[in-house]
């Protein structure tokens, strides 16, 4: 009896780990999102993606609903992933402008000129003015000093490039990544794109914004 236990068990915990396809985060943003989007425009009609409630039933939706012409799998595994990942994720997520400076702004922690590295640049928005900077932990060095009157905290995600709320982000710590001022935390919007960079890069930790100490930035210096 405990055996067949363990094999019924087994089975599930198989089906649950291997159900969703297990893609990198930067070959999913390379190649199969914007994959899947072509397909989506050219061989769909409107799909109401919020419908679904897990990956697996919008996969076959898409087999037996004639939303989509018949696809090859992995055309179809392509286009369920960008419905599923960014269609779906879209609509819940607050939409930020590009994070966007001039020539003359300087980052208020260490003084570089921000236009140098555009991919790098954080803001913090006060009620009354908005702040930016060369990199996260220079962002998070001015937070901890000034955090009254903050309306936003902006940051941009590491392979995408999209602004996104930093209170709702997953950082990395310790890769073997750099930005302008040495070691830096790394933002994900995701917990998953966060550990999948956590492997690639050999980090030391993941964290959330109020996660985030002060003894740790700091430490990133050194």
């Amino acid at each position: 009896m405990l055996f067949f236990k363990f094999i019924f068990f087994s089975f599930i915990f198989t089906t649950l780990l291997f159900s969703y396809p297990n893609y990198s985060q930067a070959l999913k943003e390379k190649k199969l999102y914007p994959m899947g989007e072509k397909i989506y425009k050219k061989k769909c009609f409107h799909v109401d993606v919020n419908a679904y409630k897990s990956y697996e039933e919008l996969y076959d939706a898409l087999s037996t609903k004639q939303t989509c012409m018949a696809l090859k799998k992995k055309y179809k595994e392509a286009l369920s992933l960008y419905l599923w990942d960014i269609k779906r994720v879209a609509k819940k997520e607050n939409k930020y402008k590009k994070l966007t400076v001039t020539k003359h702004d300087k980052c208020p922690v260490c003084g570089m000129f921000l236009y140098k590295y555009p991919r790098w640049i954080s803001r913090i928005e006060y009620k009354d003015k908005n702040v930016s900077f060369d990199g996260i932990k220079d962002m998070m060095k001015y937070y901890f000093q000034h955090p009254e009157n903050i309306k936003n905290i902006l940051v941009q995600e590491y392979y995408t490039q999209k602004v996104i709320d930093a209170k709702k982000a997953y950082f990395v710590l310790g890769s073997d990544i750099y930005g302008p001022m040495g070691k830096e935390l790394i933002a994900f919007k995701d917990k998953a794109s966060a550990k999948q960079f956590y492997l690639d890069h050999k980090a030391k930790k993941i964290l959330k914004f109020d996660a985030i100490k002060q003894a740790m930035v700091y430490k990133l210096d050194e």
